[in-house]
């Protein structure tokens, strides 16, 4: 466990009354980095309290992986008492963190507009499925839903096959990662203004942001990008492969490093035939390429093989689970597992500052009560 220190964001004081994931995320990562904040629950506390198992004393591990380094509290906002204290912690916070439904907080008196004339310094960060106006404006927005419309599913998964999900979050991680990054940004512009502002990241724009390099193929040729697999639409190889004991994944990407890999492999006249000696036609020829290369591979150990291509400069890797990622020894060094003595464990940030590292202070709120 890091021993605490000044963190980059030390005396930034932060109102989290987000919930779910992308805006606890956002309030996480400020928190890593030295930030006071403080998570506000409604009185049922956050939905991911529940959403196990497993559970460590009652609480989620869904919970437990998006709240730490926070002090929490319960408070109504429904409520005028609730309302009344929460404008009271404003009265001295750098940043309110939010995700309540559009329109939700001006119903209860406390939208940006009268909250921005009350403290004209506030940043005003708010989540949202699609943002507060437009044709979409308002409506609410869960991960899987704007992958799916967003059209992150629909290149997603094998060829020939259906639409899937990707595996992870990873519409509202991102959403999170913006939402840190625009109040950075807000943050840099109220210290030559003096002002604060309101800063949105919505899940949709989030989902759309991802669509590199579909989206610019789309732009250029108009043909609507397909699933792919583990293939990469634009490049060869750059796909996963059989060996003779376990799969790699192979991420060759220029031809530098595909005459590495034919050299490695025993058969460096290979990166020299018309149809695989540049990335164009490598891409243009993959099936014949992956016919080749699956027939080579064959020979060789998995482990091996990824660690000599390595070696050589040609980016390459075992395809691992995420028990075998997390015990593997490159994630210990990074410091990617973050431990506590109340039996948390976690993930460790991944933004390695030099002189003001992540810190790990507060386990997740074990309780609703300040």
């Amino acid at each position: 466990m890091t021993m605490p220190s000044a963190g980059a964001l030390q005396g930034l004081k932060v109102i989290d009354v987000s919930r779910i994931l992308g805006g606890p995320y956002c309030g996480q990562i400020l928190g890593d980095h030295g930030a006071d904040v403080l998570k506000v629950e409604p009185p049922q506390g956050d939905d991911t309290r529940t959403w196990g198992p497993p559970f460590l004393n009652g609480v989620a591990s869904y919970y437990l992986g998006l709240n730490r380094n926070k002090r929490g509290m319960r408070l109504d906002l429904s409520q005028e008492a609730g309302r009344t204290t929460l404008l009271e912690l404003l009265s001295d916070a750098d940043v309110l963190l939010e995700n309540f439904k559009t329109g939700t907080l001006e119903k209860w008196g406390i939208g940006y507009e009268t909250l921005s004339e009350r403290f004209p310094r506030l940043i005003h960060c708010r989540v949202s499925g699609f943002g507060a106006d437009g044709p979409l404006g308002g409506l609410p927005g869960y991960d899987a839903a704007i992958q799916a419309m967003s059209g992150i599913m629909s290149v997603n998964g094998d060829a020939g096959a259906e639409p899937l999900r990707v595996g992870l979050p990873v519409v509202d991680m991102v959403t999170g990662l913006n939402a840190v990054i625009g109040i950075l940004l807000a943050l840099n512009e109220r210290a030559r203004s003096g002002k604060g502002q309101f800063v949105e990241a919505a899940l949709y724009d989030s989902g759309l942001s991802l669509l590199h390099p579909h989206a610019a193929n789309w732009f250029l040729n108009d043909k609507t990008p397909a699933r792919t697999g583990n293939a990469h639409p634009n490049i060869y190889p750059y796909d996963s492969f059989p060996t003779r004991t376990s799969p790699i994944y192979l991420a060759v990407g220029n031809d530098r490093q595909f005459q590495l890999l034919c050299k490695v492999l025993g058969e460096p006249a290979l990166a020299f035939e018309p149809e695989f000696q540049d990335a164009g036609s490598r891409s243009s020829n993959r099936l014949r390429l992956r016919d080749r290369l699956t027939a080579l591979f064959q020979q060789f150990d998995g482990a091996a093989l990824t660690e000599q291509l390595m070696n050589e400069g040609v980016p390459c890797a075992p395809i691992l689970d995420v028990k075998s990622a997390l015990e593997h020894p490159h994630t210990a060094h990074r410091e990617m597992i973050v431990s506590m003595p109340n039996g948390y464990k976690g993930l460790g940030s991944p933004i390695k500052l030099g002189r003001t590292p992540a810190t790990y202070r507060l386990p997740p709120p074990d309780t609703l009560d300040d």
